[in-house]
C-alpha cells in the first residue's frame, strides 16, 4: 500500500460527472456499473442497478460505494474492473448467503477475533449500535468480528450473548494492541514539517488510535509525553502520529491536516477528513471544514500549549 496515491490515467476532471461517484465520469461509470452487473450473472444472481447500489429479487440491496472507491484507486486501470467486482460479488455472496460466523463459531472464538473499529456517523445505525462510543466528532468506536473475507461490525443484539459491553471491548482492544505494524513511512522536510504513518492491509490500522501509546512505543521505541500528540486517520488503511515535543508542532499541524483532507477524498474506507489532538486518549478536533478546504481552528487548551512550547524553545 502506497502512501501517496497517484490514480491511473482516465477521463479528464473536464468531462461530465457521474452524479453518485463524482471521481468517476458519466462513461466510467456506466462502465463500472456494467461490470458490476456481469459481475453479479456470473455468480448466478441477475440484479437491478441504482445509482450507488444493486438489488436483487428478494430485495436484497448490495451498496456499491466502496467497490466504486477501490476500482478508483486501484493504479491498474479499468481493464482489472471486471476482476475486482468479480471478486466483491462472489465475497458479497458467499457472506450473506452463508451460515452466520455468530452462528457457527465457539464464543472464546470470536472473543479471540473481536477488534475495535473507529467510524463515521454516516455509517452507523444508533437504533443498531446503542452501545457505541464517541471518541470525536462524528466519529464512533463499534465492535467488529474479524473474518477471513470479510469484516462484521456486531450490533446490539449480536454482542449480547457474549457478555458485558466493558469487557469485550478491553478484549477488542487487547487485540487491536497485538496486530503488527505492516508499515512505516516517515514525512519530513527542512521546515520541520515531521509525522509518522502507519498503513497496511488491515482493516484496524487507523482504528489503532484507540491503542497510540502502544503503536508510539513499538514505532519510535518512546512514550508519549503530557504535551500529547497529533494525530489523523484519513481512511481506514492509515494512522498517521506526531508526537508533541517542541515547536515543530506548528508545521506539523498544517502538514498533517493537508495529508488528512487529500487520503480521505475519494477513498475506500474514509473516516475522517480531520487532524486531532490527542491527549490521554481523548481526541480534541483541530480542523474544520471551510468551503471545498479545511481551516485549522485551535482552541484555549492548544493555544496555551502552543505559547509553552514557544517560551521554552525561544533563546534567552
Amino acid at each position: 500500500m502506497r502512501l501517496f496515491r497517484r490514480g491511473p490515467r482516465r477521463d479528464g476532471r473536464d468531462a461530465p460527472r457521474d452524479p453518485a461517484f463524482s471521481f468517476f465520469s458519466v462513461d466510467e461509470a456506466a462502465l463500472f456499473r456494467g461490470q458490476v452487473r456481469e459481475a453479479f450473472a456470473e455468480h448466478g444472481l441477475e440484479v437491478t442497478l441504482y445509482a450507488d447500489s444493486v438489488t436483487d429479487s428478494a430485495g436484497r440491496r448490495f451498496g456499491l460505494g466502496n467497490l466504486a472507491a477501490v476500482c478508483h484507486n486501484d493504479e491498474r486501470g479499468p481493464r482489472v474492473w471486471g476482476d475486482l467486482a468479480r471478486r466483491h460479488a462472489g465475497m458479497v455472496l458467499r457472506t450473506m448467503d452463508g451460515p452466520s460466523a455468530l452462528d457457527t463459531l465457539a464464543p472464546e472464538q470470536i472473543r479471540a477475533q473481536l477488534y475495535p473499529r473507529v467510524i463515521g456517523e454516516d455509517g452507523l445505525d444508533p437504533q443498531s449500535f446503542g452501545y457505541a462510543r464517541s471518541v470525536a466528532p462524528g466519529l464512533y468506536e463499534v465492535l467488529a468480528l474479524d473474518l477471513p473475507e470479510s469484516v462484521m461490525m456486531l450490533t446490539d443484539e449480536a454482542l449480547e450473548p457474549l457478555g458485558e459491553i466493558r469487557r469485550l471491548r478491553q478484549r477488542a482492544l487487547e487485540n487491536l494492541r497485538d496486530l503488527p505494524v505492516e508499515g512505516r513511512e516517515t514525512v519530513r522536510d527542512a521546515d520541520g514539517r515531521r509525522f509518522e504513518v502507519i498503513l497496511g492491509d488491515s482493516f484496524y490500522t487507523a482504528s489503532r488510535v484507540l491503542a497510540l501509546e502502544s503503536v508510539v512505543h513499538d514505532v519510535t521505541g518512546q512514550r508519549i509525553p503530557p504535551e500529547g500528540a497529533l494525530v489523523a486517520m484519513p481512511f481506514r488503511h492509515q494512522l498517521a502520529f506526531h508526537v508533541i515535543r517542541d515547536t515543530t508542532v506548528v508545521p506539523s499541524l498544517n502538514a498533517l491536516a493537508a495529508f488528512a483532507a487529500s487520503g480521505y477524498a475519494d477513498t475506500p474506507g474514509a473516516i475522517s477528513p480531520h487532524v486531532y489532538w490527542w491527549r490521554g486518549g481523548t481526541l480534541t478536533q483541530l480542523s474544520a471544514r471551510e468551503g471545498d478546504g479545511l481551516r485549522i481552528v485551535v482552541g484555549d487548551d492548544f493555544h496555551a500549549l502552543l505559547e509553552r512550547l514557544t517560551a521554552r524553545d525561544s533563546p534567552e
